[in-house]
């Protein structure tokens, strides 16, 4: 009988498949997860396929299965997402398997041990023993923990009584990752156009098949809560529910409506999940025990065994594009996958992507309207403050104007938000003496003043120091100087401005850990400070009751980088940061700090007019060909020498074939040239919309030369990053 050979894909950064015979006694079928050997080492592969002819010169050389894996198999839907994103964005196979396979420690869970009360008699009594016996006197099994913690004794005491036999062990079953979601447990209460709007979608979903809906409502405007009607109606039809969430860090209060409206929280997927969580989670998702998985990006390529919704929040959001390792963007891929296993996929934000945009306006997507704030509450009325004319003294960044409306707002005991995206005390620290600027070493780039901290530290490699007392280059002493404002430095003049005031700084690099900043967003939401601080944190979906003044310090910061998407990723961020404003009592403001007040963006904002924004926009992407009526791709060449990298992206331009429809910009220095020691320069393609980008870039870089030693080539489809 002919030895069975299947073909077995691996995560590893490799496009290509490896061929195992299968032992006579082990039963294998395409999805399945198997331990294969790999050189010299042991790994975790899937079957691809199986191989029935097999190259017969290699056969006697090749090497057996090892074990078949007891967890459930990739199923033909997944395997094929794995393939379209590979083919897609040009990352291997086996890196975008890898995505897939990320189930944590898969070996045996530890045993839950309770206690309950035996007939036996301990040989001696205490006190704490008594207590003990007492408060399991009802029958009832608890953990060791919750006996000590109850009978207020240690747990000692309880393991004494246990070794004596007067306490008997029981193996407790594992707690569950989620009980089952009601859906008809808390149903809302919805003004007209929120009916309308659930009414849809729930349609949507009962009827199934692909379909991609534009859930397009201003903030504060319950776009939760109606989406939340889609779940409902898939729970109820049996199927299992994705939610994406830009920065699931962040959704604790997103957690509490959920649990609200289902009386139940629902699973989380994320990279903070601890090892055996989320190898329980990665399990109980394919074997349909999880009805609502919340994640973030990566939780697309979760094994799913009855998917029939996902539901993307704040679409617009650049969180979504993974730029390391297979560079994709969640919100699309979330869209392949519905149309691959024919499921509704819903988008949902106040500021729609400038893709997703020109999609509802073509039709591609159905649009769902919410142009109220729920509750008869009206949207902030925005105010610019113009730099040129009404700015603050010499060495202030916060006006005298949005100065004393937050007085005011403080003085009526309620919030006020001073936003500004920028990390730390000051973007540079230089030398008052001679000029000198003080540099990463290692990066085209300055170093952050990071003031609660006490080091300078380098935002791309993470190089940090403690301040210099002496410049290196004219060895003046205590001649250095901060330059610019960071949100620690607002923090400092806020603290000036507004004695007395609870002011909570929110920003990455303070974040101690989620469970801290979940505490402190609550705190928020609570009341119980009055003046917050912070970056694009704060931008992410809040809700603060109390809330009613937003003071945007430096409107102007994302617009003058180069970036093709500045101005759109200025106007969602403003105007998801000025949202945050009036969303229940009173009548929110938003201020706005800049010197180009006549600029498209600001105009729109001021105006509350989005539809010149995105009428101006899409004009503009338009008539450049620029997404989404043109592709873009993105090829960076990086090596520890500078003139290794250029060579290369000269070779590369050289041998790029030719084709009317395809420009190839470049290669020229990256806006940060050097990054981790590493010279970087940019190559930017540009093709038609309808064009195949990935496979003119699959032709080209097949015929190019490989990248050998320390020199490196990524690859971007989409990119959303141009640093």
């Amino acid at each position: 009988m002919a030895t069975r050979v299947v073909d077995v894909l691996v995560p590893v950064a490799l496009d290509q498949t490896y061929s195992y015979r299968v032992p006579a006694e082990m039963e294998l079928a395409p999805g399945d997860v198997v331990a294969v050997p790999l050189g010299a080492r042991d790994c975790v592969g899937v079957v691809w396929a199986d191989n029935p002819n097999p190259n017969p010169r290699l056969h006697n050389r090749l090497k057996d299965v090892d074990a078949k894996l007891e967890v459930p198999p990739l199923k033909p839907e997944l395997r094929s997402f794995v393939d379209w994103v590979s083919n897609y964005t040009l990352a291997s196979r086996g890196m975008v398997l890898r995505m897939a396979l990320r189930m944590g420690d898969l070996g045996p869970m530890r045993e839950r041990v309770g206690v309950r009360v035996t007939d036996v008699k301990p040989q001696r009594m205490t006190p704490a023993r008594q207590r003990v016996i007492a408060a399991l006197a009802d029958g009832f099994v608890r953990s060791k923990n919750e006996a000590a913690q109850e009978a207020a004794v240690s747990a000692g005491v309880v393991n004494g009584l246990v070794d004596e036999g007067v306490l008997a062990t029981v193996v407790l079953p594992l707690e569950p990752l989620m009980r089952a979601p009601d859906p008809d447990f808390r149903k809302p209460e919805f003004s007209l156009a929120q009916l309308a709007a659930a009414d849809a979608l729930r349609t949507t979903v009962d009827q199934g098949g692909y379909t991609v809906s534009l859930l397009d409502g201003v903030t504060g405007s319950g776009k939760t809560e109606v989406y939340f009607e889609a779940v409902a109606e898939n729970i109820r039809r049996g199927h299992q529910t994705l939610v994406l969430m830009p920065e699931i860090a962040l959704t604790a209060g997103f957690l509490d409506r959920f649990a609200h409206r289902f009386g139940v929280r629902p699973a989380e997927w994320h990279s903070q999940l601890p090892p055996r969580r989320r190898a329980r989670t990665w399990e109980a998702v394919a074997k349909n025990e999880l009805p609502v998985v919340v994640g973030a990006r990566s939780a697309l390529f979760l094994p799913y065994a009855d998917l029939g919704l996902i539901v993307v929040d704040e679409e617009h959001d650049a969180a979504y594009k993974q730029e390391d390792g297979a560079h994709y963007h969640a919100r699309d891929m979330a869209v392949v996958r519905g149309s691959i296993a024919k499921f509704p996929v819903i988008l949902a934000s106040a500021t729609p992507s400038v893709e997703s945009e020109v999609n509802a306006r073509k039709g591609r997507y159905r649009r769902i309207h919410l142009p109220e704030r729920f509750g008869g509450a009206h949207l902030p009325h925005i105010e610019p403050i113009d730099m040129r004319t009404e700015g603050p003294p010499r060495g202030r960044f916060i006006s005298p104007k949005l100065a004393e409306a937050v007085q005011i707002v403080l003085e009526k005991r309620e919030q006020a938000l001073l936003f500004l995206n920028r990390r730390g005390f000051a973007p540079l620290t230089l030398c008052r003496a001679c000029g000198f600027r003080v540099q990463c070493p290692n990066c085209d780039s300055w170093l952050v003043d990071h003031r609660f901290k006490r080091r300078l530290v380098c935002h791309h490699c993470g190089y940090s120091v403690p301040p210099p007392t002496e410049c290196p280059k004219c060895h003046a002493t205590d001649s250095f100087a901060a330059v610019g404002p960071g949100v620690e430095r607002l923090h400092q003049e806020a603290a000036d401005l507004f004695p007395g005031a609870r002011i909570l700084v929110l920003s990455s690099d303070l974040v101690e850990s989620i469970e801290r900043l979940r505490a402190e967003l609550d705190d928020v939401a609570e009341g119980r400070f009055d003046l917050v601080i912070g970056t694009q944190l704060v931008a992410k979906g809040h809700h603060f009751p109390r809330l009613n003044l937003v003071g945007i310090v430096d409107a102007d910061l994302g617009l003058g980088n180069g970036d093709p998407r500045a101005a759109e990723r200025t106007f969602q961020l403003l105007h998801q940061v000025t949202g945050r404003a009036g969303r229940e009592e009173g009548r929110g403001v938003g201020y706005l700090q800049t010197h180009q007040p006549e600029h498209p963006v600001m105009r729109a904002l001021i105006m509350g007019d989005r539809e010149a924004f995105y009428q101006n926009e899409i004009e503009q992407r338009e008539r450049t060909g620029y997404p989404p009526f043109g592709r873009l791709a993105s090829l960076i060449v990086s090596a520890g020498d500078k003139h290794a990298a250029e060579a290369y992206g000269r070779t590369l331009v050289s041998l790029a074939p030719k084709d009317e429809q395809v420009r190839v910009l470049g290669p020229a220095e990256a806006p940060i040239a050097v990054v981790r020691g590493r010279h970087r320069y940019r190559l930017l393609v540009k093709s038609p919309r309808a064009y195949d980008l990935s496979g003119y870039l699959r032709d080209w870089l097949a015929a190019a030369p490989k990248t050998k030693g320390n020199l490196q080539l990524e690859v971007d489809v989409d990119p959303m990053s141009f640093f």
